[in-house]
């Protein structure tokens, strides 16, 4: 297990920080929506073990990445599967690819990312394998909306603004997810991600989940 410790940043006061009405409403929504999405998607979780048992993807059903959190705490974040079980050394085997990878947003078109099962590109497309995230929810390491958590890597990206993208609590959904999700890359998403947190409330975070239910039926910008 990875230990969870605080990275060292300059203090930003979030809107979360300063209103504990919004806080513990927030939490309220968190858990009961992680509890009532778990309850729903249990079928699915079944269907998938399945799949992962008899289908051409053998291996773990959840997939496990290490993330930053609020105020720098690392966690992991769960998905269903949707790579070869040996995804990163695969990756970095092709040097060339790799660096598109890295100038690329850390992303690669599916047709081109070899990492991806025939089953995780359907996943993703759907975003079906966000899913399990509702357990990081429930534990409290991620709110239903939110930044969208990173890889300690990214966090360069937001240069002398990373506290302020710390302050609050990562998302399953967010700003940056309803505005264009993989089609906003870097140096756009700085801003989009940053807009959340100088301006979350209530009202914006039903706004976003009702956007992101369109987006999914849309399956707009998710690979």
């Amino acid at each position: 297990m990875i230990s969870h410790q605080r990275v060292e940043y300059a203090p930003f006061q979030s809107l979360e920080d300063r209103s504990r009405l919004y806080a513990i409403t927030k939490r309220t929504i968190d858990i009961i929506g992680a509890i009532v999405g778990l309850i729903l998607s249990s079928p699915l979780f079944l269907l998938m073990s399945i799949f992962y048992l008899f289908g051409d993807s053998k291996g773990p059903i959840l997939f496990r990445q290490v993330r930053v959190g609020k105020n720098g705490k690392k966690f992991y974040i769960y998905k269903f599967r949707s790579m070869v079980v040996n995804a990163e050394e695969k990756l970095k085997a092709d040097k060339e690819l790799y660096q598109k990878y890295l100038r690329n947003n850390y992303k690669l078109e599916p047709h081109e990312d070899p990492r991806i099962t025939n089953l995780g590109r359907f996943l993703r497309k759907t975003s079906l394998d966000e899913i399990p995230q509702l357990i990081n929810v429930l534990k409290g390491e991620m709110s239903l909306v939110g930044p969208r958590p990173v890889v300690e890597e990214e966090l360069k990206e937001y240069g002398s603004d990373v506290a302020k993208f710390l302050s609050v609590k990562p998302g399953m959904t967010g700003y940056w997810q309803v505005s264009g999700r993989s089609e906003v890359g870097y140096p756009e998403r700085v801003d989009v991600e940053l807009f959340y947190v100088y301006n979350q409330s209530l009202f914006l975070d039903i706004v976003i989940l009702v956007k992101t239910v369109f987006m999914v039926v849309l399956r707009k910008g998710a690979y």
